[in-house]
């Protein structure tokens, strides 16, 4: 089976999103998951509080080095303005993947509709949605197109870590060790990030 693609600002990237690419790679069958780190997400406004492209590749490739499940791509960060994922799945296709898993959060459901050529997502990937636990979707007052990823669901274990607190918690000059792995704790301790 072709591998899972996650994409994400991954600011940083943190143990719950590499957790639950596990978990759901495990749970639907696949031997490898692909980290995508947008250039620049297009549902965030560019701020200070997110780290460079450059920088958030890096992250992630130190927090995956060594797990042969895991690889990171800079397919997005070749890319100048904002990082669709209808962009990326196309670019993939055309470096000859005839199919492609993309990994979203089911926070981002309600909002799917607001992406970028939305249905032409639905068409031309196979959407896997991440629920955590406790997550309900409001399929109703969703457009009837996108009911079907009804089936497309898993459930994440529970994990509660969030890149916005490890950024809070840098600030604060607290602690981030358990929160992501020791590499990317120490990058960013040697690079000022977050700070």
């Amino acid at each position: 089976m072709p591998a899972l693609c996650l994409g994400g600002t991954f600011n940083p990237i943190h143990h719950a999103h590499l957790i639950c690419a596990r978990a759901t790679a495990e749970a639907v069958g696949f031997q490898k998951v692909l980290l995508i780190p947008s250039r620049q997400p297009p549902h965030k406004a560019i701020s200070a509080d997110i780290a460079s492209p450059e920088h958030r590749l890096k992250l992630c490739e130190l927090a995956i080095e060594g797990d042969p499940l895991f690889e990171v791509s800079d397919i997005e960060l070749k890319r100048s303005g904002p990082s669709y994922t209808i962009d990326t799945i196309r670019e993939l296709k055309a470096k000859g993947w005839p199919t492609i898993h993309w990994l979203i959060g089911a926070d981002m459901v309600q909002i799917l509709p607001k992406w970028r050529e939305p249905e032409a997502l639905l068409t031309e990937a196979n959407l896997i949605l991440l629920a955590r636990p406790g997550w309900s979707f409001d399929w109703q007052n969703l457009p009837p197109i996108y009911r079907q990823l009804q089936t497309s669901v898993v459930q994440a274990p529970l994990i509660d870590i969030s890149a916005t607190d490890i950024r809070h918690r840098v600030r604060q000059g607290r602690p981030i060790d358990y929160l992501t792995p020791p590499a990317v704790v120490n990058y960013i301790r040697a690079q000022r990030l977050y700070i």
